[in-house]
């Protein structure tokens, strides 16, 4: 699950996304207590859950909670990534937040924290949340004081076909960049895609970005950067230099430019389904793939990104974050006490079992069983440094400004120097 002693470097700043109108969105928790005349309180739960299992799972949780208490009715609203964010902006911007609402924590959080738009959890979910892994609950943390509930914990790393790569004669994942373009050379020599992007959603192509820099410059530059607001160093264009190297390979599916992650001629599928054989992605990887498309089942295998040679980063430096749930200001007691049944032992174990999360609950770690996650927490555990996603660590429009510059790079409409320009034009700008 990661090292409990990882720094909050990283976790402090904003996620990104244009807002957009407010019909519609009106009928969130607000300020009303969600209760009715026969003394149900209903309280609204927001969350990305769009795939299955997932998506079932968590309905079926929430039904059982009801059951256990049978005075609270929880009314579910689901969204896909993106859309989520869109609209979670403008519910910022109205003052107005579900009971209970996804979190990456990060700087999305510390905006809606600034504008006293939720609830502090630390004293009202004391008595449990002290046992839940200290790792996974760092993004949530402002000031010392907890403002969300994690329920996943992971990183970004490449998901591969390992049928794929063995028609391609690859007998090992790359563990250096210059390895990997091989690889990828090789993959196309043999027919195969090498890589699915999903580039109408543009934080997928700046995990590329992201984790090039941290090979380059160090995870602490990242940090550093930010602080300074300059990105202009020469390792942050070497990173998209990197990355133009891999682009001018034409590594991507036919199309990428349109496609969507999670969609059945997405990202996802193009790997689920074996037309692609990598995409760089988190921990939920395999779910989303075998929900998009068909799934790999025992082809499908996991490893690190790749060191770049003669980089300040080590390959033990790892790019990601988790899941959390927050409340709004005011939120009922019903609403802490769902955050409780959600983070329990035996929520975390269905969790684990059913939808591949890492477990946030010591004692779920047992029930572990799929070799690809375990590589995913062995990595996490080895780890020496971490840096949460860049479009969440970031303040808002930084964080957009990194995803679409790095879009930009990936289309072939901005040149690695004019990235760091840029995503540093904005960083002042945000000042």
């Amino acid at each position: 699950m990661g090292d409990p002693a990882l720094s909050r470097r990283g976790f402090l700043a904003a996620s990104a996304a244009a807002g957009l109108s407010m019909t519609a969105l009106s009928g969130c928790g607000g300020d009303s207590d969600g209760g009715s005349s026969d003394g149900t309180t209903t309280i609204e739960w927001w969350n990305i859950s769009t795939t299955q299992p997932t998506k079932d799972v968590w309905a079926g949780l929430a039904r059982k909670f009801e059951a256990q208490n049978p005075k609270v009715k929880i009314k579910i609203v689901q969204l896909e990534n993106d859309a989520y964010k869109s609209k979670m902006t403008a519910l910022t911007a109205s003052g107005k937040l579900p009971d209970i609402f996804h979190t990456w924590g990060g700087g999305v959080l510390k905006q809606q924290v600034d504008a006293g738009l939720v609830e502090d959890l630390t004293d009202r979910t004391k008595d449990w949340a002290e046992g839940l892994l200290p790792v996974a609950k760092e993004p949530y943390l402002i000031d010392e004081q907890l403002y969300g509930i994690p329920f996943d914990i992971g990183m970004i790393g490449f998901w591969y076909n390992k049928a794929l790569f063995k028609k391609a004669g690859i007998s090992a994942p790359p563990d250096t960049w210059g390895g990997f373009l091989e690889a990828v050379g090789k993959l196309k020599s043999a027919g195969i895609t090498p890589l699915a992007l999903a580039g109408k959603e543009t934080w997928t192509g700046m995990y590329y970005w992201a984790y090039l820099a941290m090979r380059t410059a160090g995870a602490e530059a990242l940090e550093k950067a930010n602080e300074d607001k300059d990105f202009g160093g020469a390792d942050f264009v070497q990173a998209g230099e990197h990355l133009k190297e891999l682009v001018d390979l034409q590594p991507f599916q036919k199309g990428f430019l349109g496609a969507a992650y999670s969609s059945p001629t997405g990202q996802a599928a193009a790997v689920g389904n074996g037309k692609a054989a990598m995409e760089l992605m988190g921990q939920w990887a395999p779910v989303v793939q075998a929900d998009s498309g068909k799934g790999l089942g025992d082809d499908l295998g996991f490893f690190p990104f790749p060191a770049v040679e003669g980089g300040k980063g080590a390959i033990t430096e790892v790019f990601g974050g988790g899941g959390g749930h927050a409340l709004r200001q005011g939120a009922p007691q019903a609403a802490v006490d769902f955050l409780k049944f959600f983070a329990s032992e035996a929520t975390d174990l269905e969790l684990v079992k059913k939808t591949g999360v890492l477990p946030v609950v010591p004692g779920a770690e047992s029930a572990i069983s799929d070799p690809n996650i375990k590589a995913v927490q062995a990595q996490l555990k080895a780890s020496t440094g971490f840096q949460l996603y860049l479009d969440q660590a970031y303040a808002p429009a930084l964080g957009q400004e990194v995803n679409d510059s790095v879009g930009a790079l990936i289309a072939g409409s901005k040149s690695p120097e004019q990235v760091t320009e840029s995503i540093t034009q904005t960083a002042k700008e945000e000042q």
